[in-house]
């Protein structure tokens, strides 16, 4: 019999209704509410109160507020208290009755002011810790990268003049943006410390940068790089570490758009070896990350290379083609001198401090007159063939060596669809590719949040599946890598086992 509606007045009184009862079991903010607890918020936070005045929003309420910013990638925060009325949901996620006045949108940008970015830094150090607890981190083998994104600055807001003269505009709008900011904090973070060009990690002081002479008025700390094809744009950039194992994300750290990448790769994975009480054995990364200093402090950290070989992209130009390779010279450590093919000796004649190397060469009257001077170099005006040496050339050599087995040729495959896909998911879900909010530190505070919620999402996905019984092969595995039964349900379980 068909139904049809016979009071259409609203009721007055619901006697039975609890949000509880209308979220499904299976829904992800159920999981995260019984995964995640942020009470811890209120000892970190408690300097940033008073114990007069109007009682404020609860930290872990705030937090809440924020990661369902990012997991539904709500365009505002004005959008993000609109849509709080009516999702019964969020309100239940937030612990809000339905009779609860939602707070104002404001509620959100004063609380990352006055607390800084230490908060969330702990919040996603926390979630890591999780994922390793839960058996979804390996931590031995990790996969780096780094991503640009668009900082919430336009084309018409960058300035182009003398270096001097932008650099003196650089500082001065950072010093007025702080003081618009208004930070209470009761030790910076390094990530909102200011400085100077030549003194910021990862710039080489023998580089000289060719977007020195723009700044953009809009967010000074955004540097003016290009992306691709995409033309120059203010941009930051998103150095970040994903676990082999689950692609869990255990490391990030957010920089200027013109930082280099390989110039954080000890950073990140001092961060990542922190985050998850584990010593990493194998690097992989693409090879702008292969440097001469990357191989030596990775060897020397006991740490395997399986980055792509930057040097060898650069032994294969044009002008190095059809000579003889650096392999053809023999070093004499006792003498510290080359021999070349001819049988001419090398010595040193050059201490390259800043790119730690000595230079090696004869004197250009031989190599002149030398009868294969035509498959040694192709210099003109009688240049002599010089050959480059690092510190501990050796632990090069051997990282090298690590870069160019099997082993890692698969794992540089396997890191294309992992860490390119942590970066894509971000982007497609989350709103990674653009900044929310102005300054270096916020864009950091972005960053944490959307890593978070990825990581959270990973949790959920391995924790909360249908329990069923382990077969009899499964029994047997969990024996043999004295692993536990959730760990062995994870799909690429078996792959790290290949591996």
């Amino acid at each position: 019999m068909m139904g049809k509606q016979s009071n259409l007045q609203a009721k007055l009184f619901y006697y039975d209704v609890t949000l509880e009862r209308r979220i499904p079991a299976k829904h992800i903010l159920r999981q995260i509410n019984e995964t995640l607890d942020l009470n811890f918020a209120y000892d970190l936070v408690k300097d940033s109160y008073g114990s007069n005045g109007n009682v404020s929003v609860p930290p872990p309420v705030v937090l809440k507020m924020m990661l369902l910013l990012f997991l539904y990638n709500v365009r505002s925060e004005r959008e993000l208290m609109d849509t709080i009325a009516y999702r019964l949901d969020w309100m239940w996620f937030l612990g809000y009755d339905l009779d609860n006045d939602i707070p104002n949108h404001s509620v959100l940008s004063k609380a990352r002011a006055r607390w800084g970015i230490d908060i969330f830094e702990t919040l996603f150090a926390h979630v890591v810790y999780q994922c390793v607890q839960a058996g979804l981190v390996n931590g031995r083998k990790i996969h780096m990268d780094g991503s640009l994104v668009d900082a919430d600055a336009s084309n018409n807001s960058v300035v182009k003049g003398p270096e001097k003269l932008i650099e003196q505009l650089k500082q001065q709008l950072q010093s007025e943006t702080a003081k618009l900011d208004e930070l209470v904090e009761s030790k910076p973070s390094e990530s909102q410390e200011t400085h100077d060009e030549t003194d910021r990690p990862g710039t080489k002081k023998y580089y000289k940068p060719k977007n020195k002479g723009m700044v953009s008025t809009t967010d000074p700390e955004a540097a003016i790089v290009r992306k691709g094809s995409l033309g120059p744009k203010p941009r930051f950039k998103a150095h970040r570490v994903v676990d082999d194992q689950c692609g869990v994300t255990t490391a990030t750290e957010t920089t200027s758009g013109d930082v280099e990448e390989n110039a954080k790769l000890i950073d990140l994975v001092d961060q990542h070896e922190q985050n998850t009480r584990c010593q990493v054995d194998t690097v992989i990364a693409d090879k702008q990350y292969g440097t001469a200093d990357n191989f030596r402090k990775c060897h020397q950290r006991g740490i395997r290379s399986h980055m792509g070989d930057f040097m060898a992209t650069q032994e294969k130009r044009g002008n190095c083609q059809d000579i003889f390779d650096l392999s053809q010279f023999l070093y004499d450590s006792q003498r510290d001198v080359y021999t070349c093919p001819a049988g001419q000796i090398l010595t040193r004649r050059k201490h390259k401090k800043q790119r730690q190397a000595y230079e090696y060469a004869c004197p250009s009257s031989v190599c002149r007159a030398c009868s294969i001077r035509q498959q040694c170099t192709r210099a003109k005006n009688g240049v002599a063939r010089t050959v480059k040496r690092h510190y501990d050339q050796e632990s090069i050599d051997q990282a090298r060596e690590q870069s160019h087995s099997q082993a890692a040729k698969r794992d540089r495959i396997r890191r294309k669809w992992l860490m390119e896909g942590s970066f894509g998911d971000a982007a497609l879900q989350h709103g990674f590719k653009r900044a929310r909010w102005r300054r270096l530190w916020r864009q950091q505070i972005q960053d944490y949040l959307i890593a978070t919620i990825q990581n959270l999402r990973i949790l959920a996905r391995y924790t909360y599946r249908p329990a069923r019984a382990c077969s009899k092969a499964s029994r047997c595995v969990c024996d043999l890598f004295n692993v536990s039964r959730e760990l062995i349900l994870c799909p690429r379980f078996f792959q790290v086992v290949a591996t």
